[in-house]
């Protein structure tokens, strides 16, 4: 039997408002990437390390949300809400390397912006076009390589019902909830994998961004200082918004917590994170301002 996912239930008024504003915050989060992708694309003055890591992490995002956001939209005006066992294990399958793979990005973001302002002497030396490339590559591959045994032990346990998932995505613990063989062992193996992985790259962005803050402290230049210091405050706001939902979600989940205030969780992470990442990252560059007016100027 097919799966049904309950998403928002509530009268239908506030199905209507739930569904305008995931639809509008879907359309700024494909509108602004692709934005930035095409600038970065079209504009040669950004074809440098940072650019070409933005505009993949551009990538990242589009694909993380299409995910999940699509069939939620969908679900808002279906009567039975159901999707099919595959459809489910597909969405649960790319949902958590995306989301892994997003957390080496800001890795990779976070050790370019160290070398730009601790060895800006070294950078275009170090920083080259091949490195960035590795780099790039290696957060795809560790990314969806890094819970695939996991994800196919889960997907090969028994289900025999209920078939509903209170929630609005196809995530590990209602997914596992619906098991009827003991899912202690896989469950324990995923989240101590997700956690190894969200507080390794957590820890290693603390570490390069305090490099670089003690780097900035020191800069006689009040322009410079206030340059860097606004290239790595948006990039913190964002990793701490990212990172901040995750933690609470698993590394440390409380049981406590109502099935509301985990999708409301979830919700952060997976669509509102995601719809501000062109404005703290990009937008705020006046080089990536001037590329955009210049792109949409020109078309």
């Amino acid at each position: 039997a097919p799966l049904v996912v309950m998403g928002f239930p509530g009268p239908w008024k506030i199905q209507i408002i739930f569904f305008s504003m995931i639809l509008l915050v879907y359309i700024f989060t494909l509108t602004g990437n692709m934005a930035i992708i095409c600038a970065v694309r079209w504009d040669h003055r950004l074809h440098t390390p940072m650019y070409v890591l933005l505009a993949n992490f551009s990538f990242l995002e589009i694909w993380y949300v299409t995910c999940t956001v699509p069939n939620m939209l969908v679900n808002f005006f279906s009567k039975t809400k159901t999707i099919s066992f595959s459809g489910c294990f597909t969405q649960f399958y790319f949902f958590f390397p995306l989301g892994t793979t997003e957390c080496f990005f800001l890795c990779v973001m976070a050790y370019d912006r160290y070398l730009a302002i601790c060895h800006p002497l070294h950078y275009p030396s170090i920083m080259t076009g091949q490195l960035c490339g590795i780099l790039v590559s290696l957060c795809w591959l560790i990314g969806f390589l890094g819970h695939s045994i996991s994800i196919f032990f889960i997907s090969q346990l028994p289900f025999c019902g209920p078939n509903i998932i209170d929630h609005f995505l196809c995530d590990v613990d209602p997914l596992m909830a619906l098991s009827c063989a003991p899912t202690h062992i896989i469950g324990h193996v995923f989240h101590s994998v997700s956690s190894l992985f969200i507080i390794l790259t957590m820890v290693y962005i603390l570490g390069s961004y305090t490099l670089v803050l003690r780097t900035v402290l020191q800069v006689p230049s009040s322009a410079g200082w206030q340059k860097a210091v606004s290239t790595c405050g948006s990039h913190l706001v964002g990793a701490s918004l990212f990172y901040g939902a995750i933690m609470l979600m698993y590394v440390s989940p409380t049981p406590g917590n109502s099935v509301a205030m985990h999708k409301l969780i979830t919700l952060i992470y997976s669509v509102v994170t995601p719809v501000l990442n062109p404005l703290i990252y990009r937008l705020r560059n006046k080089d990536m301002k001037y590329a955009l007016h210049h792109v949409f100027c020109g078309m």
